[in-house]
């Protein structure tokens, strides 16, 4: 080990030359396809790598309308934005590795990528992550049973390859991925017989929850599921009212028949390869946990690295997307100098961001960020 960094190199002991990149993007989701547009158009060379056979994230399983301003895409659905961007970057002849995972960040600057049978080396000037994030699970009696799934997956399932998962859902978590997939599982007929909140107030959007509320979906303030019932597969939830301590309280519990319980209770940034590279890690729980240091340019600890999306924040996509444009600028800049179409493609975008986060919603966000300085 070096620097917390494991040495690799090729069979021949050399990094190929048409493995050397100006700058690599690590994700192709919407932070990370804004990016490497970003630094495309700006004239760089750029690699796109992405573990999926379709570039988009998250974006492709999203089949709701986005609201907002038009600049951020309002009106148009989730999916048809990630073919948009994915459009793009084919447009600009970015070249685009999918199938293919970062297994690790070695000496010199090297990537490690699998793609399917075959080990290699990437080399970059400079590196974009936006790797995106993993969805939060929760432990409780039989939560290992069949049925039991993350609403992230279940999106995917329904939307992506169009599987219905199961035929009565009980959703644990009120957030916007905890308002949205139940009301796309309703559409899809699929019956929601519940959605369970720990705490006293829906977490997600006004927009999201007057949709469930129409639909007549119960939402269960103040409880909590304790247990999935079944034998090889889930049958029932049991869910119990929880007191100001969010202790269950005896005596409280409600059994609710469902053959599927989603668990929509937030997500984690995967910053495992920033941990590799030896950036520095903070915990922010404001932003989601262990998250990479970054500054307003979306520059690590590590001057050659940039993050962006949910990796920097958990957040939504027009904010990802953002960070995306700030990450592609700046890396950019960082590569080749001042420039001045660079510089003002991040202050537009760093202009777009306060006003996002000027919400009331988001002031969780903003503290969280001081707290990063």
């Amino acid at each position: 080990m070096a620097n917390g960094k494991r040495q690799m190199a090729d069979s021949n002991g050399k990094i190929a030359k048409n493995n050397l990149y100006e700058i690599c993007v690590i994700g192709g989701g919407p932070a990370g396809l804004e990016a490497a547009i970003t630094a495309c158009e700006l004239g760089a060379r750029v690699l796109v790598i992405d573990d999926n056979p379709v570039l988009g994230g998250q974006l492709i399983k999203q089949t709701h309308k986005f609201f907002g301003s038009k600049a951020h895409y309002c009106g148009v659905r989730g999916n048809d934005i990630g073919k948009l961007l994915s459009d793009k970057a084919d447009e600009l002849d970015i070249s685009v590795l999918r199938e293919a995972t970062v297994v690790g960040y070695y000496d010199n600057d090297i990537l490690g990528v699998l793609q399917k049978d075959r080990l290699f080396p990437i080399k970059a000037q400079r590196y974009i992550f936006a790797t995106g994030a993993t969805e939060n699970m929760l432990a409780f009696e039989n939560s290992d049973l069949p049925g039991v799934y993350g609403a992230g997956a279940v999106q995917t399932m329904m939307n992506v390859y169009g599987v219905l998962p199961g035929k009565r859902a009980v959703v644990i978590g009120s957030g916007n991925i905890g308002l949205i997939v139940p009301y796309q599982l309703l559409q899809a007929g699929v019956e929601v017989a519940a959605i369970v909140e720990i705490m006293d107030k829906v977490g997600g959007y006004y927009v999201h929850a007057a949709k469930i509320k129409r639909a007549g979906v119960p939402i269960y303030l103040k409880h909590t599921v304790i247990e999935a019932k079944g034998t090889d597969c889930v049958e029932a939830a049991v869910i119990s009212q929880v007191g100001s301590k969010y202790e269950c309280l005896l005596g409280t519990e409600k059994t609710i028949e469902c053959d599927m319980i989603l668990i929509a209770i937030g997500l984690s940034p995967l910053c495992e390869l920033l941990y590799h590279a030896g950036c520095r890690i903070d915990y922010v729980p404001e932003l989601g946990g262990h998250v990479p240091y970054h500054d307003e340019n979306m520059q690590t600890s590590n001057n050659n690295i940039f993050v962006c999306g949910d990796l920097a924040c958990i957040e939504e996509a027009s904010t990802a997307m953002l960070e995306g444009k700030i990450a592609g600028a700046r890396s950019f800049e960082s590569l080749k100098g001042k420039n001045k179409q660079a510089d003002e493609i991040a202050r537009q975008a760093m202009s777009e961001l306060s006003t996002i986060r000027s919400s009331p919603f988001e002031e969780r966000i903003l503290y969280g960020l001081n707290r990063l300085k």
